[in-house]
């Protein structure tokens, strides 16, 4: 009898993390195919039906590989490395909630857990920068901790705002506060300095500074190889994936829908009886979980084309530009509406307050 919670742990966390790392691999080839659209190219499509299963391939690769580490190296660290980066990667998934009450924790300080775990997810690569023994490998890890550092704020200072709005760190209470309208609206623009600190916070173009090719060969990865850069690959988009949810639970309702929209659909179409069978369906509690669950994937797939529509587009900046529009240009403003929105809380006499029931 002791084993059965622990055993029921273990299939919440398979049943969340196998997803994940699949969404991870189909989110690389549709990163390729959405690039290679824009740049009026193929991308993959001989692997599989339209190069579906290229991502398995390129792991099959990677993973049969022979391993080769530099001589010169600390080898702990170095195999340590990229492993603290992918859990810590996959860690922030845990307080997620896909529908209401549908998270492995529902964590009362749900925003702050994941801030935290995103935070440690650095100290991976700035390990295996350091431990591989090349100047590269550590410039690019010492530009990511710089990065992280300056971003970080940016990030938090963007939820800060939103929880001044809800006035509640748990991710559950601040999807269920947007029943009313999404806080993009009113936010619009802290919206936006969220999605670039998001972007700068996942080490992706245009602040891909700490693996930029033209400069660092691949930054803090480029002694790793075989196994160990897949763990590097996995954490990369798994924490796109997590930003990118997270984005569409703080700002885009997160897995709330309309049924009124559904209702003026089918009533175009069909008859009042049908009307009254789909809603009937909806009341089901699996069918209600997985259409919330659908409708945040969607919310989240996105973003994650937004992603990679703005690494097609932008070209890669300076790191001291980087760092530069960080401190001088982003942060002022992120300042500015700190003090602005509980001016205007306050004024309208809209400070939240949220009662939990024990």
């Amino acid at each position: 009898m002791l084993y059965f919670p622990t055993l029921i742990s273990i299939i919440e966390v398979i049943v969340v993390t196998v997803p994940v790392l699949l969404t991870v691999a189909f989110v690389t080839v549709a990163e390729r195919k959405t690039m290679a659209s824009m740049q009026r190219r193929l991308g993959p499509n001989i692997v599989g039906y339209y190069g579906l299963l290229q991502a398995f391939a390129d792991a099959l690769k990677l993973l049969l590989k022979e391993y080769v580490s530099p001589t010169q190296a600390n080898i702990i660290l170095f195999f340590l490395g990229p492993i603290i980066t992918l859990i810590f990667s996959l860690l922030g998934y845990a307080v997620i909630p896909y529908g209401p009450g549908l998270a492995i924790w529902d964590f009362d300080l749900g925003i702050l857990y994941m801030l935290a775990v995103s935070s440690l997810a650095t100290y991976g690569i700035l390990l295996a920068g350091w431990s591989a023994n090349s100047k590269y490998a550590f410039l690019g890890s010492l530009r990511s901790t710089a990065q992280l550092i300056s971003y970080e704020l940016i990030l938090s200072s963007a939820i800060l705002l939103v929880i001044l709005l809800t006035g509640s760190l748990n991710l559950t209470v601040d999807v269920e506060t947007q029943r009313g309208i999404w806080l993009i609206a009113p936010l619009f623009p802290v919206f936006l300095i969220f999605f670039i600190g998001s972007v700068a916070e996942t080490n992706r173009a245009p602040f891909d500074l700490a693996e930029a090719e033209s400069e660092l060969v691949s930054g803090f990865m480029t002694e790793h190889a075989a196994v160990i850069f897949v763990f590097f690959f996995l954490a990369e988009y798994a924490s796109i994936v997590l930003i990118c949810i997270l984005t569409a639970l703080l700002f885009l309702g997160g897995y709330l829908i309309d049924y009124s929209i559904i209702s003026l659909l089918i009533k175009d179409t069909y008859s009042e009886y049908l009307l009254k069978d789909v809603f009937f369906v909806l009341s089901n509690p699996i069918v209600e979980g997985m259409l919330y669950s659908a409708t945040l994937g969607i919310k989240a797939c996105i973003m994650i084309f937004v992603f990679i529509w703005v690494r097609a587009s932008f070209p890669r900046i300076r790191f001291d530009q980087l760092m530069s529009f960080s401190w001088t240009i982003l942060l002022p403003i992120v300042i500015a509406f700190i003090v602005l929105v509980p001016c205007v809380i306050y004024s309208f006499s809209i400070i939240p307050s949220n009662v939990f029931l024990l």
